[in-house]
Formats: structure tokens, C-alpha cells, sequence
């Protein structure tokens, strides 16, 4: 009996180490080593960008699909992005916040398998929309919710599936988790960076003062004849 339970201790083991190797190994593959206030056009997935690639306003969320404050802030950040559909780059990365948002990074990867297929926004849109009807789901009910989601927006559902176990979607997550901690020191969601410049935590979560600030640098790069 003590030898089968240390044979079954054994395997545990290994199974932790390889997936640390694995993470490892990961993070490697997603290094970034380029300009992250810009757009980020790395293969195999690039960002997922809005607006002109002109990049003369560039305005960068670092957002979690199941932070509450992202969710407030999703209509006001529509609403941006609609205004100055031609004069504003908007460029949305994944921070998934696991430790306080268990379903987070599967919806993120479910936005990034919607974008495989040339839906992310749509995804993305629908995520927020939504929330609260998939935020504290069972991992299957979420994976079906998902898929459900996936449906309604004419993708192929079996790839879509498929896609979510992808090596390519984690590679980019993680290049987002990365840019977002390494290059400007993000902790918390919805993050927002501005021409390179973070955004005052208090101003990320208050439609008005970001309208603002939006409105201010607009002005700066396209002045009025």
C-alpha cells in the first residue's frame, strides 16, 4: 500500500514540475522586446486594434472580461471609440486577473478564438454585454455559454472550440499580461494608457475625466484650422 501511494506521489510531482517547465517555456515564447505604446503586429496574433493604424492618438486598455470596473467602463470606452472612429487608435490587451477573477482568462481566450475567425470586437463586445451572465458559471457552463456566444456570431463553432486550447492564444495573453506589468507597471483593471503615458487610476474609472482627457489629446494632434 505505501509503495502505490508513493507511485501515485511520484506522478504528482512530475505533473507539477512539467507544467512549471511549461509555463516557463511559455512566457518565453511570448517574450516582447518592441515598442508597447504602439501597435504590436508580432506573429501570431498582433493586437486587436480600432481606428486608424495612423497612431497619432493612441489609447491602450489593459482590461479583464470579468472586472466589474471594465464592465462600467465598457460603454464609456464605446462611446470613445465611436466618437473619433477616424482619429483614434484604440488598442484593447488582456490582463486577466485569475487570483480575484476565477473565469477571466477563459474569457479572454475565448475573445482571442473569436479573433482567429475575425470576430474579437464582436467577442469582445458581447463579453461585457453580458457579464454577469457567465462571470460566476461552472468551468462547462462557461465553455457552453462561450460557444453559445460563438454561434450566435457565425463562427465555426467547432473550430472555435478547438482554438481555445490554442498555443498561440496563451503565447498572447501572456505577451499582453507582460507589456501590461513590465512596461507600465499594471496591477490593477481597467488600465488605460494614453500616448505612452498611464492613466491616473482614479481617471480609469471615471467615464467623464477619461472623455477628457481623450477629447484634450485629440485636439493636440488634429488642431482646428
Amino acid at each position: 500500500m505505501d509503495k502505490i501511494k508513493w507511485i501515485i506521489f511520484t506522478v504528482i510531482i512530475v505533473g507539477i514540475f512539467g507544467g512549471i517547465i511549461w509555463i516557463g517555456k511559455s512566457n518565453t515564447t511570448s517574450s516582447f522586446n518592441g515598442d508597447a505604446t504602439k501597435i504590436i503586429n508580432q506573429a501570431p496574433i498582433g493586437d486587436h486594434v480600432l481606428g486608424p493604424k495612423t497612431q497619432k492618438v493612441v489609447l491602450i486598455e489593459y482590461g479583464d472580461y470579468q472586472c466589474p470596473g471594465c464592465g462600467k467602463m465598457y460603454q464609456p470606452v464605446h462611446d470613445i471609440t465611436d466618437k473619433y472612429g477616424d482619429k483614434l487608435t484604440f488598442i484593447f490587451r488582456n490582463m486577466p486577473l485569475t487570483n480575484l477573477h476565477p473565469n477571466a482568462l477563459a474569457a479572454a481566450t475565448a475573445a482571442e478564438a473569436a479573433g482567429l475567425q475575425n470576430k474579437y470586437f464582436e467577442m469582445h463586445d458581447m463579453l461585457y454585454q453580458t457579464q454577469d451572465s457567465w462571470a460566476t458559471a461552472s468551468v462547462g457552463d462557461r465553455t457552453n455559454i462561450f460557444a453559445n456566444y460563438a454561434g450566435q456570431l457565425g463562427l465555426d463553432v467547432n473550430k472555435f472550440k478547438s482554438d481555445l486550447t490554442s498555443k498561440d492564444i496563451t503565447d498572447k495573453i501572456n505577451r499582453d499580461v507582460s507589456t501590461g506589468k513590465n512596461t507600465f507597471s499594471v496591477d490593477a483593471t481597467p488600465t488605460f494608457v494614453l500616448d505612452g503615458k498611464k492613466v491616473d487610476a482614479a481617471v480609469a474609472v471615471d467615464s467623464v475625466a477619461l472623455s477628457k482627457l481623450v477629447d484634450d489629446a485629440v485636439v493636440r494632434a488634429y488642431p482646428s484650422n
